[in-house]
């Protein structure tokens, strides 16, 4: 009923990726990251997961470096240290 709820799209991906439909989660992942606003920075840690799971390491690395900006531009320092233990 709330097709544009970025917190219920963000779940969804997580049910996605339980489910084994990676792909589907980390598309939908990428659309918070880049196409939400604001930017949704747990959506930018959950792809990046993924993505080195899948050994696709340089978009992996991507995801992390923007998440980094993105988290220190909100102000969010704990997810911007995550992001940066990882990458």
């Amino acid at each position: 009923t709330e097709p544009n709820d970025t917190f219920l799209r963000y779940t969804l991906a997580m049910e996605y990726r339980k489910a084994g439909e990676t792909q589907q989660s980390i598309e939908l992942l990428k659309e918070l990251a880049y196409n939400a606003t604001p930017r949704y920075v747990p959506a930018f840690f959950m792809a990046a997961q993924q993505l080195v799971e899948l050994d696709q390491l340089e978009e992996a690395r991507r995801f992390l470096r923007d998440g980094i900006e993105e988290a220190r531009t909100q102000n969010d320092h704990h997810a911007a240290a995550e992001m940066s233990e990882l990458l």
